[in-house]
Order: C-alpha cells, then sequence, then structure tokens
C-alpha cells in the first residue's frame, strides 16, 4: 500500500488539502452563525430550551438523507457540500455557546455594568471572554464531526478525501480498490487529529491563564 501512495502523493495531498480547507471554511462560518444566534437567545431561558433542542434533533438527521434532500434542491457540487457540513458544524458549537454565556457569573456582568459598560462592550469584553473556553471546546467537536461528514459530502461531488473512499468502495474486489478507501480513511483521520492539535493549539494562544487556571 505505501507503494501506492508514494505513487499518488500527489493526488492525495491535494485531496487532503481541499478536505481540510472545507472543513475548517466551514467551521469557522458555523462558528459566526452559532455566536450570532447564542448571542440572541442566551438571555431567555424559553429561547435557550429551543436552541439546545433544535441542536438535539438536529443531531439525529442522517447526513446521507440530507445530503439527499440538498441535491434536490442545489444540485452537485461544493454549494450542497458546504451547506450541509455547516449545518452540522453550527450544532455543537451553538449548544457550547449557549451553556457559555448563560454560565457567566451575573455578578461579572453586572459589575461591568455598573462602571458604565455598555451592554455590547460587557458581551465582548467580557461575558464572550469568559465563556470561550466552552464554545472553543463545541469547535472541537464540531470540527471532530464534520471531519468524517466532509468525506460523506462526495456523495453530491463535494471536494475531499471522500471521493477516494467512495471510487475504493465502489470499485470493491478490483485492483487497488481497498487501498484507494484504506488510504482515504486513514487521511481523513490523521487530518483531523491535526486540526484538533492546531485548536489545542489556539485555545493556549486565546484562553487566558487565569481562566484556564
Amino acid at each position: 500500500m505505501w507503494a501506492y501512495v508514494v505513487e499518488r502523493r500527489d493526488e492525495i495531498l491535494f485531496l487532503s488539502y481541499q478536505h481540510v480547507s472545507l472543513v475548517l471554511q466551514c467551521v469557522v462560518l458555523a462558528t459566526a452563525i452559532a455566536l450570532m444566534i447564542a448571542v440572541l437567545v442566551y438571555r431567555s431561558p424559553r429561547l435557550t430550551s429551543m436552541a439546545n433542542s433544535a441542536s438535539a434533533i438536529g443531531l439525529t438527521i442522517p447526513s446521507f438523507a440530507l445530503l439527499g434532500l440538498l441535491l434536490a434542491a442545489l444540485g452537485f457540487g461544493v454549494v450542497p457540500a458546504v451547506v450541509a457540513i455547516t449545518f452540522y458544524a453550527v450544532l455543537p458549537i451553538l449548544r457550547n455557546a449557549v451553556v457559555g454565556l448563560s454560565g457567566v457569573d451575573r455578578g461579572m456582568v453586572e459589575s461591568a455594568r455598573g462602571i458604565g459598560m455598555s451592554r455590547l462592550a460587557t458581551l465582548a469584553r467580557v461575558e464572550l471572554p469568559l465563556a470561550w473556553p466552552v464554545i472553543l471546546a463545541g469547535i472541537r467537536v464540531s470540527a471532530q464531526m464534520v471531519m468524517g461528514i466532509a468525506a460523506v459530502a462526495a456523495y453530491v461531488l463535494g471536494p475531499g478525501l471522500g471521493g477516494l473512499i467512495f471510487s475504493g468502495l465502489s470499485r470493491l474486489g478490483g485492483a487497488n480498490a481497498t487501498y484507494l478507501a484504506l488510504i482515504g480513511t486513514i487521511a481523513v483521520v490523521l487530518l483531523a487529529l491535526v486540526v484538533d492539535l492546531l485548536l489545542v493549539l489556539v485555545a493556549r494562544l486565546t484562553i487566558s491563564r487565569g481562566i484556564r487556571a
């Protein structure tokens, strides 16, 4: 198998780049969407409950089913892949963002307001930094989850390593078919580990020592 990897290394590297680029861009977009929703709902217990319920229900939707529906509406290509991956990426981040913001000590918020900070400034300088460790934990879960979903997105001809996996599975019994599926799967796992290590580094750089302690 190693000889086969060396022979097709350029293709594998390109597909790996496509895969991780697709995942990271969708996770960034999902983080922005989840934070906007969380900021709108976290002060209301009723809206918070609805957001958490939506997150839980959304995770029960099979990725193949969602991709099939998107295929009918958007056709093949990058667009349905991005929509599906972003949808699933939003869910863990939204849940953690709501939990993190709701869990900020109200006394600290009131103290910030008491010294003249506006609601927006309090959110940006007090609540979000304190909630960030919980939010980042959701981002890590999301990135790991959608790394696999991005492979399934090859069903709608999305970019990335899923093409190798599907190609191998469709040709099982043929020459190198098992190699294709294994290489694609192993590459996805390795990329997931690399992305998680990068997010651990982001945590060390963005979470203050006082909060980590």
